[in-house]
């Protein structure tokens, strides 16, 4: 059984987390279990996510996820914005809620890092000569 989409087409959050996402070399999007997800070779990126709180799947449906190093998820998490996302949490993935006021220049930051730990050697050459 396919999953229900749980995204807004025309959701300029989306659009921009597309923008970030699809400029970095061989990235391509598809949809995950209903959510945009962003990859080359593997998933760096997703649009939206959930928790599980009390056994049911609480949805975070402007979010950008994305898979920091360690040091970087330990930051992320002491802010109110970020969380743990349900089944991909424990693979040290965190996920940033979204608003009117989301710094850009760090989400464009956090793909690369998020991209830079999941593509190919390739990739990450190109992107380096960028």
């Amino acid at each position: 059984m396919a999953h229900p989409l749980m995204f807004d087409e025309d959701d300029p959050m989306l659009h921009r987390v597309r923008e970030l996402a699809l400029a970095l070399p061989g990235a391509d999007e598809k949809i995950s279990h209903g959510h945009p997800a962003f990859f080359t070779t593997k998933v760096f990126a997703y649009f939206g996510g959930t928790i599980k709180l009390d056994g049911a799947h609480v949805a975070h449906e402007r979010s950008l996820l994305v898979l920091p190093d360690e040091e970087e998820a330990r930051a992320l998490l002491e802010e109110d914005r970020c969380y743990r996302p349900a089944y991909l949490g424990p693979s040290g993935w965190v996920g940033i809620d979204l608003d009117e006021g989301t710094d850009w220049e760090e989400m464009r930051e956090l793909v690369e890092s998020s991209y830079r730990n999941t593509a190919g050697k390739r990739s990450i050459a190109e992107l380096d000569v960028r």
